[in-house]
């Protein structure tokens, strides 16, 4: 069966008007934003284009970060502020001349300030996916403690007494938030968030461990503070929705063994943070996946695509995302030409060729009655004759001619060999194995002279699904039949 399907189930986005409303309304970008308006001439900025000390408060003071807030935070957040608002073009900032480094920076308005009133939503989503690019340089940078003891003699920080790897920090990150994605989309979207330690430990925790080591388990925790802490940060951009840990657990007694650090039930669980990705932050992290090279794929893709890419792209989609996908497809054609663009592109004697006939038939039970002409066309041909006998009798068509026996046998291989590529053997199939068998004695008889590509497959398939030894055994001697013809 094809090995190439996506890696990644769709997700489902908003509009990219609501995701850019989302995107205007982070408090982050909209305190850069408050910031880049405010900024002018007499802005006073270092160089490295950073607002001078003395200009702090006052830009806290704009953005209503005070009362609030304990003593220097409200112009940290400023500070974090003005950096977004500087690297993504909200304000220029020329450097002083390198003859006179001491010198303060000059302030101007930047291009991208416009886009906010002017640009379309993909613009906006393309200024805020700037922002979070800021954010997430800022998430992975390394903690420092003791900032003087990391300064090294010539005044610069000393990385490599940091312990500290970008790259390592930001693959960690970029895989802690692709597993939130993966998990965020095995919840049906997102409406739940997601326990801190799960997180963790999906990074830390082997798949074949069985019980985590204390070592192990002390990785946990510690990966557990260092994510409090970035998504904290990453919170204000709008990427997650975040609940952090409470910070009375922080307090609580330091030589606790590792596995008195970590919830012990559903209730205590919540208190070691719940993080929930946006549908902003989908979008964010999709986009990320995307630049990366990553299959990612979201419902709405294929809409403008032939039948054959929708039948092959949604042949393993869960089932509520294939028929949205469907349906999106089926909007913008014709309900006959939709009709006769599906049965032609589920013809074919390729591996995947069962599957997008299986698709086929429930993508025709959205068009509806209007289909029936176009699957009448088809009702003599080889490979697509039993679907349409199956599809016009669910419709409640009469004047349906009766199947020629071998047809009855080759949709009997090509629904199972769908079947197999869909799901695997999942004991529904199973049912449908022996439901077949019951009803037509010496099935196997016939069915190993079926002219399908997938005949020895399904057959060797029956064989192991079948839970009648006798029935097992005909199965197995079929599909060496099939294989020696």
């Amino acid at each position: 069966m094809p090995g190439d399907r996506p890696t990644l189930p769709p997700v489902r986005l908003p509009s990219e008007a609501e995701l850019a409303r989302d995107a205007l309304a982070a408090p982050l970008l909209t305190r850069a934003v408050r910031l880049a308006r405010w900024a002018g001439p007499a802005t006073r900025v270092g160089p490295g284009g950073e607002l001078v000390d003395e200009q702090l408060p006052a830009a806290a003071e704009l953005l209503d970060l005070g009362d609030e807030l304990s003593e220097g935070d409200g112009e940290a957040y400023a500070s974090e502020a003005w950096r977004v608002a500087v690297d993504t073009g909200l304000v220029e900032v020329d450097d002083p001349d390198d003859a006179a480094p001491d010198e303060e920076g000059h302030v101007t308005t930047g291009e991208q300030l416009g886009v906010l009133t002017s640009g379309s939503p993909q613009d906006i989503l393309s200024l805020w996916l700037d922002a979070l690019d800021v954010v997430f340089a800022d998430a992975t940078a390394p903690v420092l403690d003791d900032l003087a003891a990391a300064i090294g003699d010539d005044g610069e920080i000393d990385l490599e007494s940091l312990d500290w790897d970008p790259e390592l920090e930001a693959e960690f990150l970029e895989g802690v938030l692709g597993n939130l994605y993966i998990l965020t989309l095995a919840e049906g979207g997102g409406e739940g968030p997601v326990p801190l330690p799960v997180l963790a430990a999906s990074m830390i925790v082997p798949d074949d461990m069985g019980e985590p080591t204390d070592d192990v388990l002390e990785q946990v925790s510690e990966a557990m503070m260092r994510l409090d802490d970035q998504f904290r940060l990453l919170e204000p951009i709008g990427l997650v929705s975040y609940v952090p840990v409470d910070e009375a657990l922080m307090m609580e007694d330091a030589e606790d063994t590792p596995e008195a650090s970590l919830p012990v039930d559903e209730e205590d669980v919540t208190r070691y943070g719940m993080v929930r990705l946006t549908p902003l932050g989908l979008y964010g992290i999709r986009s990320r996946m995307l630049e990366a090279g990553v299959d990612a794929p979201a419902v709405g893709d294929l809409a403008d695509k032939d039948a054959h890419a929708l039948l092959d792209g949604v042949a393993h989609f869960p089932e509520l995302s294939a028929r949205v996908e469907t349906e999106q497809w089926l909007t913008r054609r014709a309900p006959a030409d939709a009709a006769r663009e599906l049965l032609a592109a589920a013809r074919g004697t390729d591996p995947g060729a069962p599957l997008r006939r299986l698709h086929c038939q429930q993508a025709l039970s959205l068009v509806g009655a209007e289909a029936e002409s176009a699957v009448r066309e088809v009702l003599d041909d080889a490979e697509l004759g039993g679907l349409a006998r199956v599809w016009l009798a669910e419709l409640g068509a009469g004047d349906v001619p009766p199947p020629p026996e071998s047809m009855i046998f080759w949709l009997a291989i090509d629904t199972i060999a769908a079947q197999l590529d869909a799901e695997g053997e999942p004991d529904e199939l199973q049912e449908l194995v022996e439901g077949l068998v019951g009803q037509h004695s010496g099935f196997f008889e016939a069915a190993w002279r079926v002219e399908h590509p997938a005949t020895a497959e399904v057959l060797e398939a029956m064989g192991r699904l079948h839970r009648d030894r006798t029935a097992s055994k005909d199965a197995r001697k079929a599909a060496f039949k099939a294989r020696s013809r």
